[in-house]
């Protein structure tokens, strides 16, 4: 039987949809991630997470959240619909993908959607957080602290730190897809042909990729944070400064700062992105017959 290829505009919707579901639900993990990596002092997630509770409330948890859900979604569709055109154009003639060609796939991907979707929201999203921990905040939410911003920086104040998100959206997108097409594609030798993956599969598949993808790309999402601060102009001439600097007045470790809540964060996304786009994909009957 011929390989199946997802349909581009199914491909589209599905990943957005779970880009959506999946930045919402994980929020809070992102929040006490990014508030942890800013400079300063070094506070333990759960210290972060009362003193929020206690200053700002439960809704001190989604400060920045919608950025970050409207960028997560549009993230998510750009690269589901970049990987997939990746990876077809990579396959061999039975359609099989080997573990390295996914990996260029995934990088192109991740390049991508750091370009289309996830510097702007990123941004935003770590500038707002900042912002809050201000007694007085500047920005009063999504669509004024962006205005601000612009007005205030120009287009560069929301592309600020675009290198560190490309390196570290193409790491993810890397190693993530390569881990759970590898770790999928084990899993379906041993199956029954032509058997669905059940959805408990598919999500511990996804946590795995999520796990492997954190500990390899940290430093990059360290860089990425510091270089999109309210305060990073002042304190950073570029990326490697920033990074240099980290390193020498810093340590090592300060570039595993984060890990707890980002390991959290990525292990829920990899099963929650992956078993919602393979059901929705399911569902609408988004794959056709390769010609």
């Amino acid at each position: 039987m011929p390989p199946k290829k997802e349909k581009p505009i199914h491909s589209l919707i599905a990943g957005t949809t779970a880009g959506a579901i999946e930045a919402f639900i994980t929020y809070p993990t992102e929040f006490v991630k990014t508030t942890s990596q800013f400079g300063g002092k070094r506070e333990p997630p759960i210290t972060i997470i009362r003193n929020t509770l206690k200053t700002k409330g439960i809704t001190g948890l989604y400060s920045g959240c919608t950025a970050l859900v409207v960028g997560n979604s549009v993230k998510a569709g750009v690269r589901f619909v970049s990987y997939d055109h990746f990876k077809h154009m990579l396959a061999d003639s039975e359609g099989k993908v080997s573990s390295g060609r996914s990996l260029l796939a995934g990088l192109g991907a991740g390049v991508t959607e750091a370009v289309f979707a996830v510097t702007p929201s990123e941004t935003i999203k770590t500038k707002l957080i900042d912002d809050a921990k201000n007694p007085n905040p500047r920005f009063r939410g999504l669509i004024h602290g962006t205005v601000t911003i612009v007005r205030e920086e120009g287009l560069r104040g929301v592309y600020r730190g675009l290198f560190p998100v490309m390196m570290r959206q193409g790491a993810n997108s890397a190693v993530r897809f390569t881990t759970y097409t590898t770790l999928k594609q084990f899993v379906q030798s041993n199956a029954p042909p032509g058997q669905s993956l059940p959805s408990s599969i598919t999500f511990g598949i996804g946590a795995i990729a999520g796990l492997v993808t954190v500990y390899t790309t940290m430093p990059l999402d360290v860089i990425k944070t510091r270089m999109q601060s309210l305060s990073a102009r002042q304190q950073y001439r570029n990326s490697f400064h920033c990074g240099y600097r980290i390193f020498t007045e810093e340590g090592i470790s300060r570039f595993w700062t984060g890990t707890t809540p980002r390991l959290v964060r990525l292990m829920l996304s990899g099963g929650i992105v992956f078993t919602t786009y393979e059901n929705i994909i399911r569902l609408i009957g988004g794959r056709e017959e390769e010609l």
